[in-house]
This record gives C-alpha cells, structure tokens and sequence, in this order.
C-alpha cells in the first residue's frame, strides 16, 4: 500500500524523489561586497598630501634645476662617478680576501692568530673610517720616510697618495665587517662536516678550501652584495684624503660656479642611481643563493606582474558563485 505522503511517482526507481517545478531553478549567485578599508584611503591621502606638498616646496626654492640638467653628465662629473665606482670594487675586494683571511685566524685553535685577528677587528670596528682615513693621510707625520731594507725606500708623502689613502682606508675598515660576516657563514656549516672531510684524510686547510667555505657562500654573499652598496655610500667620505671622487668633482664644480646645491643634487642623483643598479643585482643575488634553503623561490617583480595580470584578466566579470 502506497502511503499518501510518498511523493514517488509510479514507476520511478525506490528511493528517488521528486523534485518540484519550484525547486529546479539554481541559486542565486552570491555578490561578495569587500571591505571598506577607510583608514588606508585616509592614511594613503595624507601621504600623497605631503609629497606633493614637499615636490611644491622644493619646485619654489631658489633651486636652477636646470643647472642640475645641464651638470648631470658634466665630464668631471661623470669621471668622479667612474673614480667612485674604481675606488668602490677595489676596496672591497681586498676586503673580501682578508676579511676571509681574518675569520679563518678568529676560528683557529692557535691563541696567538686567534687574539691578533680578534685585537684587528676590535680596532677597525671600533673607530670611525672617517678618522682611519685620516690617519692614513697624515701617516707622514709619524714615519716621513717609508724604508724596507733592501727592497723600497720613498718618501711617506710619495707613497700615501690620496688614492693609495682612499683604498686603504675603505678596505681594512671593510675588512673588519667582512671578517664577521664570513666567521657566520663558516659557523652556519654543520661541523660533521669537518669531521667527515678529516675522516676521509683531508687536511684542515683542504677541508676549508673544499668543503667548508663552498657551502657558507650561501650564507655570506648575501650579505656582501649589501656591504658593497654601503661601500658605495661610505667612498664619499674619501673627500676628506682630497681623492677626486662624485662628490669632491661635484664640489668643485658647484664652488666655481656657485650652484652648490644644484651639484649636490647631481651627486645624489648619481649615488641613488648606481646603488639602484647594484641593488637589483644584489636582489637576484640572493635569491640564486637561497635555493639551498627554500623549497620554492619567492617571485621576481617581473613574475609578479604576470601572475597579477593574468589572474585579472581571468577574473569573472560577475558576482562569485558559491
């Protein structure tokens, strides 16, 4: 006996049921409405506010901006710029080697090499380069002739020119830093390691130079691609040892011609360029160097454009479905 609330009509398999004519139509789309972040309109309005009220500023100062046009690629200007890039690369790869050099001794079980190159980057990190550069400049004061029997003998003055000065000043500061950063590198390799490489015969300095230092690249150059754009930064000090870098050529010419904020522009203009440069390439840098440590790469700013047009492009131009 059929019941009368069973809805099945005859002939239709057990169990399945009737769906009525109402029901058949399909649900509403669901209009997803985003959250109102007011404080980041406000927040946003204020910042652009005061920039364009800065630009204003500086647009009505007695500035000749085209006087920073016209010097921009001044001939003087552009040779300091490629004195500052010389002076730059030299420094820290002398930097580099005996900041390695310097690690090495801090590591090693002898007291002696251990204390000189702790007492070596006590020094150099606890005083200014400023004043180290000094001292380099004035080095004829205290030894006005520099003599190595048997080999070289000139006076001090002939000897420290305002180059020499310069590269050795940046580069034992640089040294210094660089000495701690590559004693982290080395540290952050597991010390098994070492025990493998001493068990398989090799040499303390062979286990260094081919197990050791070849993984803690991945530690250390990161952080030296920073150092180099700091070194960028930091050449200006050089001024001081009068070495005719950017910024000493840009003082000279603002002096005679009485633009001196207009070249100092042209400096800044110059310094923001090049650690631009090398701030890119620092940035591949390191991400070449962390594929050792992350399962997947984070994305170029030239892959995020792609995925971000390509999910816009994919976007439904209706409300989003349940």
């Amino acid at each position: 006996m059929t019941d009368k609330f069973d809805k099945t009509p005859p002939g239709s398999p057990a169990g399945q049921v009737s769906v009525s004519k109402g029901a058949t139509t399909a649900p509403e789309n669901i209009k997803a409405i985003p959250v109102r972040h007011v404080g980041r309109w406000i927040s946003g309005i204020v910042v652009i506010g005061l920039l364009v009220a800065l630009g204003y500023a500086f647009s009505q100062g007695n500035i000749q901006w085209q006087a920073v046009g016209d010097k921009l690629f001044d001939k003087n200007v552009v040779a300091g710029a490629g004195r500052t890039l010389l002076i730059s690369v030299l420094a820290m790869v002398l930097g580099v080697i005996l900041g390695v050099i310097l690690a090495v001794m801090r590591l090693s079980k002898n007291p002696v090499t251990s204390w000189v190159a702790w007492l070596y980057i006590w020094f150099f990190r606890g005083t200014p380069v400023y004043v180290q550069l000094l001292l380099w400049f004035n080095l004829a004061l205290i030894f006005p002739v520099l003599n190595i029997p048997f080999i070289y003998k000139d006076e001090m003055t002939d000897v420290m020119t305002p180059f020499m000065c310069a590269l050795l000043g940046l580069a034992l500061n640089e040294a210094a830093y660089m000495a701690e950063i590559c004693r982290a590198g080395i540290q952050s390799v597991d010390e098994g390691q070492t025990e493998a490489s001493h068990a398989l015969g090799m040499t303390q300095a062979k286990t260094m130079r081919r197990v050791v230092l070849p993984q803690a690249l991945r530690v250390i150059i990161p952080p030296t691609g920073n150092e180099f754009i700091n070194m960028l930064k930091t050449s200006s000090l050089v001024y001081a040892v009068t070495y005719n870098e950017l910024l000493r050529s840009t003082s000279q010419i603002g002096s005679t011609s009485y633009a001196v904020m207009e070249m100092l522009f042209v400096a800044s203009i110059w310094y923001i360029v090049m650690t631009s440069v090398f701030s890119v390439g620092q940035y591949y840098l390191e991400r070449r160097y962390a594929r050792g440590s992350l399962r997947s790469l984070p994305l170029t700013p030239l892959q995020r454009i792609k995925v971000n047009l390509a999910s816009f492009s994919n976007r439904p131009s209706g409300g989003v479905s349940a």
